[in-house]
């Protein structure tokens, strides 16, 4: 994923390899943050690949309040 030029298009085959490995590494608990900053691709675009290939995104995470009984 190294030799993907900052802001390049991807398309074809080449977007369909890298949807691949950003989806099996999201689905190992990568987040689209560092799936961003390792691929050197904007949040946006990580988001929009991982969503065309199918990928049911995980909720947003941090301390969840509930109410006490």
């Amino acid at each position: 994923m190294a030799d993907l030029k900052k802001g390049a298009r991807i398309t074809g085959a080449t977007r369909d390899k890298l949807a691949t490995d950003l989806k099996k590494k999201y689905e190992k608990g990568a987040s689209i943050r560092a799936l961003a900053e390792n691929t050197g691709r904007s949040y946006g675009f990580i988001h929009r690949v991982l969503t065309e290939s199918g990928v049911t995104l995980r909720g947003r995470g941090g301390a969840t309040r509930t109410k006490k009984k």
